[in-house]
C-alpha cells in the first residue's frame, strides 16, 4: 500500500489562502480595488465640475466688465445724427447752387443748366486729370443735380462758385483763390494745382426735392 507523505508545514489551507483576494480597510471598513477606483473617478469629478463652474463664473464676470466699455464705443445719437444731413433743394433753381454743412464740412449742391450738362458732356474724358464723365458724378435720371464737397482737392481752402455772382473760373465751375485751381460745371480739376476733382461725397433722394448726403 503506497503512502502518500505531505510536506512539512503544507496544508491545503495554505494554498486557498495563497490565492484569496487582498482587502484595504478605509476607516475599518473592507474596500477592494474597484470601489477604490470608484472613488478615484467622483473626485476627479468633482474636481471637473469645480473648475467648470470656475470659468463660467469667469466668462460671465468678464462679459459684465467689458459691455460698459463696448457701449461707450457706439456712437452716440449726436454723432449718429451727424453722419447724415437732408437738404431741400426745391428753391435751387437751374444754373445756381448753394453750400451747406455735412459733418462740419462745406458742401457744393447746385443744379445744372441743360446747357452746362451738354458743355460737361462734350469734354473729352482722357485729356483731364482725373477722368470722371458727368454721369459718373451724378445719379441716374438726375444728372442735372451735382452733390461735391466745397473743398479744394490741393490745399483745402474753400472754391468760389457756391454763391451768386462768385468767381466760378475759366471753366464755369469753381475756382480756388488760394492757389488757382480751375474747375468746370462737372467740378472737374482743369487748371492750376489740385490733383483731384472736388470730391463727391455719398447721398440720395429721399424725394424730388430732398436729398440724404451721408
Amino acid at each position: 500500500m503506497a503512502t502518500v507523505n505531505h510536506p512539512t508545514g503544507s496544508t491545503a489551507h495554505d494554498g486557498a489562502a495563497a490565492h484569496a483576494p487582498s482587502h484595504v480597510h478605509v476607516d475599518g471598513a473592507p474596500v477592494d480595488g474597484a470601489h477604490e477606483e470608484a472613488a478615484a473617478g467622483d473626485g476627479h469629478r468633482r474636481r471637473d465640475f469645480i473648475n467648470v463652474a470656475a470659468l463660467s463664473f469667469l466668462g460671465v464676470g468678464t462679459a459684465v466688465a467689458i459691455y460698459p466699455l463696448i457701449n461707450q464705443m457706439n456712437p452716440s445719437a449726436d454723432v449718429l445724427a451727424l453722419a447724415s444731413a437732408e437738404v431741400d433743394i426745391s428753391r435751387i433753381e437751374p444754373g445756381q447752387a448753394i453750400k451747406t454743412v455735412w459733418r462740419k464740412q462745406p458742401v457744393f449742391i447746385r443744379n445744372l443748366t441743360p446747357q452746362e450738362i451738354a458743355a460737361a458732356n462734350k469734354v473729352d474724358v482722357g485729356s483731364l486729370r482725373d477722368p470722371q464723365t458727368l454721369a459718373e458724378r451724378t445719379k441716374e435720371g438726375k444728372q442735372n443735380w451735382l452733390v461735391t464737397m466745397a473743398v479744394c482737392t490741393h490745399l483745402g481752402c474753400v472754391p468760389l462758385g457756391g454763391s451768386e455772382g462768385e468767381n466760378k473760373g475759366e471753366y464755369n465751375g469753381y475756382f480756388c483763390p488760394c492757389h488757382g485751381s480751375h474747375y468746370d460745371e462737372a467740378a472737374r480739376i482743369r487748371k492750376g494745382p489740385a490733383p483731384k476733382n472736388l470730391e463727391v461725397p455719398e447721398f440720395a433722394f429721399v424725394s424730388d426735392t430732398v436729398i440724404r448726403i451721408g
